[in-house]
């Protein structure tokens, strides 16, 4: 494992941005673990955040595109902050971008868009905290792709989320979310890290792990009912 996943699964433990317990997720199951990218909220933890998302774009995007897309709410400071690392540390001056949840109708900013405009021949990549059903990119590619004069005017290179879940997208299908994105769109649906790589790091069969035996167990249940094939 590259080190800067590693740094980051520490980063999410110090930040409590990832905790495990017991939590009723939005799709309604009832998960040992939770990641919440609102536990980010001062100006280093986001500094270092925008850096850990730039480094993984970067490993599997590259530079060749214009335009970081991130969605409202909680895509908005990962987008600013992940352009503003971009820069930093690859020289490469990106493009943020955000949509409103409510039009606005008034001012010269006025519109759906949030940030820089979206033009043909535009080529993008999504950035997101965590998923788990998919059902939030949904809502974005249609949003991204009204922005062109075609459909295709537009590209949508992938996108990247802090951390894969590695569980079904529903309940019908044995695919997780991200690879059921990549299924439905096309593009590379990537992690920071994966659940995988996290219990694998934080995990010790002599118990000095940061997740216990029992942690374990819960998580091992979890995966046997909800993990992805």
């Amino acid at each position: 494992m590259e080190q800067y996943k590693k740094d980051f699964i520490d980063f999410m433990v110090e930040c409590k941005a990832l905790k495990f317990g017991s939590f009723v997720l939005k799709s309604g199951r009832t998960s040992p673990f939770f990641m919440n990218a609102g536990a980010y909220t001062t100006g280093s933890q986001l500094a270092r955040l925008g850096e850990f998302y730039a480094q993984a774009i970067h490993n599997s995007f590259g530079d060749d595109f214009d335009v970081l897309f991130g969605p409202a709410y909680k895509g908005i400071p990962l987008s600013v902050a992940t352009v503003i690392a971009y820069s930093k540390l690859y020289n490469k001056e990106l493009r943020y971008c955000s949509n409103r949840k409510e039009e606005k109708d008034h001012g010269a900013d006025k519109g759906q868009l949030l940030g820089s405009p979206i033009k043909d021949g535009d080529r993008l990549v999504i950035i997101e905290d965590v998923t788990t059903s998919g059902k939030s990119i949904d809502e974005t590619v249609p949003i991204i792709k009204a922005q062109g004069s075609t459909a295709s005017s537009i590209t949508i290179l992938g996108e990247m989320v802090s951390l894969d879940r590695r569980e079904k997208a529903v309940s019908t299908s044995p695919i997780s979310a991200l690879e059921s994105i990549t299924e439905r769109y096309g593009f590379m649906a990537k992690a920071i890290v994966t659940m995988d790589e996290v219990i694998s790091y934080l995990y010790k069969s002599d118990g000095t792990g940061l997740i216990s035996s029992g942690v374990k167990k819960e998580l091992d249940l979890y995966y046997e009912q909800w993990g992805a094939k």
